[in-house]
């Protein structure tokens, strides 16, 4: 129960309560297949100066009919899923917070199993040759057979 107020008290004024925090927005996926517009454009851009500033010129190696590489792979959705992780997974195991011996884990446990997949006779590239891109063919997916 409130007292009443006596004449010449001052009054003091509550101040309305704080609204509560506003909700933080849903995460939405970093990766780069979750990615459209603007947004995909400028991470296939960032990943593209990664891939050919630093990845062909240390881990390209030599392309042949066994071990290819498109000079396309951003025609190839799926290289660009492998080449977006393989990224990601250096920036951690590279960046100020990596331990000393994350880069020989990048180097065993992502860089060459990405590599053999990408570049097997059967992977992405499978078909391309230097200064050629050959498209590939996928199943056809029916839409009224989606989810």
């Amino acid at each position: 129960m409130t007292q009443p107020i006596e004449p010449g008290e001052p009054v003091l004024e509550q101040s309305p309560p704080e609204p509560p925090p506003p909700e933080p927005p849903e995460a939405t996926p970093f990766f780069i297949l979750y990615l459209d517009g603007p947004e995909y454009g400028e991470e296939l851009r960032r990943l593209s100066y990664w891939v050919e500033s630093l990845l062909l010129p240390v881990y390209g190696g030599e392309v042949t009919s066994s071990s290819p590489w498109c000079p396309r792979w951003r025609e190839h959705p799926e290289a660009i899923a492998y080449l977006h992780g393989l990224w990601l997974a250096w920036q951690e195991r590279t960046g100020p917070q990596a331990q000393l011996s994350d880069p020989a884990t990048w180097h065993q446990s992502y860089l060459w199993p990405t590599m053999d997949t990408l570049r097997s006779g059967n992977g992405p590239f499978a078909g391309c040759k230097p200064g050629s891109h050959r498209p590939k063919e996928r199943p056809p997916v029916e839409p009224d057979q989606l989810w």
